[in-house]
Parts: structure tokens; sequence; C-alpha cells
């Protein structure tokens, strides 16, 4: 019978063997990557050369980026025929509808349309009154100077920040414009102040062109009408301009911001004197006023 140390002896000698095999099994490491040539390091540095002078020279250029043009979307379910009829009827009752901001020009309704944000009409032309008086050109608001123009303009909501914005605006269209109020889009937000809805105005109001601004009154007539689903500005402007016909294309913002002032109010719809609510889909119509 084998002694307990000749089995142990055994057992440590099978497990060195175990070891050896798995040990020349093991995979050589792989070589190590070739250095970069001094030919391929001048390419990498010319590469990153170029890309770096491109970027600087864009930055330098200060060009304004291209305005993106309103996504196409899906027609609504509204017929065209209903659309038609809806804008129609608006023609009847005001055939040339005007926007309530006061100006002479289109510098002043640039500056109108800029001080109007967060503010009511009457409000800001109530200021533009004493503004215009003092100063109607951007050399003589630049003159007038920001203080003055924060004075003239301090009962309009957010007026620090619009005065800052009237002069920067007014000096950047001497420098770049010759003092004049460019007819394009991305020229016109490049401007301090200067987004797409007052861009939009001024393209329409003064230069006549069928753009859509979408304010808040906008925004909700398009829905309750069922001219668009959309849940930005940008996509109801998308769907307004897809839809409305050419002939009503310059005043149909109009009608529609006027018919979201006076009548279809954000709280209480007036759908009893509305003239199109025959056209509206519209469930929560409120009923006439009892007598």
């Amino acid at each position: 019978m084998k002694t307990n140390k000749s089995i142990k002896a055994k057992i440590t000698s099978g497990k060195k063997q175990a070891g050896a095999d798995v040990t020349s099994a093991t995979p050589a490491p792989a070589p190590p990557l070739p250095k970069k040539t001094a030919v391929t390091k001048k390419r990498t540095e010319q590469t990153e050369t170029k890309r770096g002078s491109k970027s600087s020279t864009n930055k330098a250029r200060g060009a304004p980026p291209k305005r993106k043009p309103a996504k196409r979307r899906r027609r609504p379910s509204v017929s065209p025929e209903t659309v038609n009829a809806v804008f129609s009827r608006f023609a009847e009752i005001e055939p040339e509808p005007k926007g309530e901001l006061e100006h002479t020009d289109a510098y002043t309704l640039l500056v109108a349309v800029v001080l109007s944000a967060q503010a009511t009409d009457a409000g800001v032309n109530k200021a533009t009154r004493q503004l215009f008086a003092a100063a109607d050109t951007p050399e003589k608001m630049v003159r007038l100077g920001e203080d003055r123009v924060r004075e003239l303009i301090k009962t309009i909501g957010l007026y620090r920040n619009k005065a800052k914005n009237v002069i920067a605006l007014s000096q950047k269209l001497i420098d770049e414009y010759q003092g004049a109020v460019p007819q394009d889009a991305d020229a016109l937000e490049s401007l301090p102040g200067v987004g797409r809805k007052t861009a939009n105005v001024v393209l329409n109001v003064w230069f006549g062109q069928p753009t859509m601004a979408v304010d808040t009154h906008v925004f909700r007539i398009a829905h309750r009408l069922g001219f668009s689903k959309g849940k930005t500005p940008e996509q109801v402007e998308a769907d307004l301009l897809a839809i409305v016909p050419k002939e009503y294309g310059v005043p149909a913002h109009h009608w529609l911001i006027l018919h979201g002032r006076y009548l279809c109010k954000a709280r209480k719809p007036e759908c009893w004197r509305c003239p199109v609510v025959d056209l509206c889909p519209y469930k929560d119509k409120t009923p006439a006023p009892r007598q």
C-alpha cells in the first residue's frame, strides 16, 4: 500500500506539469504598432493646420448662420376648400388689414417690433411717439445714445436690454448696410434683438413678402382652426405657409393676429360673433352671453 508521502509527491508533480503546458500554450505578445513615418506625421500636421485656419477664417468673417427654412410637415386634416373659405371671409370683412404698431418707414417699424416683445402695441406706440420724435434714423438714434433711449422707453417691459439692442442694431445698420434696413431674412436676424418673428413682421409689413410671423395669437388660432398641430412656432409657420392660398399670403398673418386679439381670445373666445364659427373644429365653443 502506497504511503501518503508518495501520493502527495505524485499530485505535486502533476500540477507542475499542467502549469508548464498552460505556459507553453500562451500566445506571444503582439508586435508594437509601427511608428509614424516622417511623411505621415507631416501630412497629419498639414491637415490639422488647414482645419484650424478654416475655423478661424469663419470666426473672423462673423457671417450670420443662414436661416433654416421651416421644415415641411404633413398637411393638416382640414381641407383646402375650408382654408380658402376661412381666408375669403376674413378678406370680405377686412380687405386691407394692417398692423397696429405706429411707424413711418422700415427702420421705425423694425425698432417698434423689437420693442414690442412682451409688451402691448398700445404701450409701444405710447413710447415710440416720443422716441421717434427725437430719433427716427439709425444715425440719429446712435447720437441720441443708450441712456436717453432707455429713459424714453422705460414704460415698456425689459426696457434696459431693449435700449441696448436698439443702439446696437442702429450701429450695425450704419456700419454694414449704409443705414438701410435689409430685405433679407438672414441679414435681419443678424441684427441685435431681432429674431425670426421680428424679421418676418418687417419683411411682410414693409416689404410685402408672404411671410408668417407666429406670435401667441397666430399659434392659438392655427390650432383651433385645425390648420396646424405643431408644437413650436417654426412648425406652425411651416404648416401655415403650406396651406394658405397664395392670393392671401401677405395679409394672412394680419387676419390671424387680429382674429386672435379681438375675437378668438385665449381664455374666453367670443364664438357667438365669429365669422368662421361654422368652419371651426374647436370643441369648447363659448355660448352667447345671456341677455
